[in-house]
């Protein structure tokens, strides 16, 4: 008896470690597919976001830490884009890129509605504009709202003089993604300021170190500046740029963009090299 009820309980007990190892084996496939579609999404969100990706029709199927990438692009830069952007996403230890590389692919017709991407571009845009437009000393009094639909800015509401409109249209039109520009601002003289308005006005310093996010945030948003090559420096007012630029008209560009800055006094580019 005692030795049938010990063989019971073997046998129970292999029973319960079989059920445990299958529980633990389901929980940790579980898992994995949970880890996978997470590559898969964040992979694809990625390329619905890029400009140069999304509207190719790639495809992603992600399986224990390998990436398997499929469809058509039109350049071999866009098929290693897609292949970083992959590799880069966390848990993702190899990229199996079997996208092919056709010149005369073409790609789908966007249909009526809007891509997620293309609002994420429209949305960007809009909002360095309204940016720009706040910290502009030539836009100063401005009303102005801002809307983006696949790149055409529009821009309404009130201007003090028609010079603050123009350089509205100018400031709008050097935004990265914006391919025009419709300037609906209505000019509205307003009376001239009092003397203790022009004089509290005078008073309120503006902070070296705002100036310089704003020019440095200015000079990045252009279309026709390449930022990351130019050093400024701000001192009571009086703006540093140093670095390299391309061309004259991108050392021009970057000048006046930051004499165009809420509170510059003066800007100081004899170090800026082309």
């Amino acid at each position: 008896m005692k030795s049938h009820i010990q063989n019971r309980m073997l046998r129970s007990a292999i029973a319960a470690m079989t059920i445990a190892t299958s529980a633990g084996a389901f929980a940790e496939s579980l898992v994995q597919e949970i880890i996978d579609a997470r590559q898969e999404t964040q992979i694809w969100t990625t390329y619905a976001l890029s400009p140069y990706l999304r509207a190719n029709d790639l495809q992603v199927s992600a399986r224990n830490g390998t990436v398997i990438l499929t469809g058509n692009v039109e350049e071999d830069v866009n098929k290693d884009l897609a292949g970083a952007i992959a590799m880069g996403v966390g848990g993702v230890k190899h990229v199996d890129n079997q996208i092919v590389i056709a010149a005369d692919y073409v790609a789908p017709v966007p249909g009526v509605e809007h891509p997620y991407g293309g609002f994420v571009d429209d949305a960007t845009t809009t909002a360095a504009i309204r940016s720009k437009l706040q910290w502009s000393k030539g836009t100063e009094g401005l009303s102005t709202s801002v809307s983006t639909h696949r790149g055409k800015v529009t821009l309404t509401g009130k201007a003090d003089t028609q010079a603050g409109k123009d350089i509205a249209t100018k400031l709008a039109m050097n935004t990265r993604g914006v391919y025009s520009v419709d300037n609906q601002l209505v000019v509205e003289r307003k009376l001239p300021a009092s003397e203790e308005e022009n004089a509290s006005r005078t008073a309120s310093a503006v902070a070296d170190s705002w100036i310089t996010t704003k020019v440095r945030s200015t000079l990045m948003y252009s279309s026709n500046v390449n930022a990351k090559d130019i050093k400024i420096n701000t001192d009571k007012g009086v703006v540093t740029l140093s670095g390299k630029v391309s061309s004259g008209v991108e050392r021009a560009l970057a000048i006046e963009l930051a004499e165009n800055i809420r509170g510059v006094k003066s800007v100081v580019y004899s170090d800026l090299a082309i």
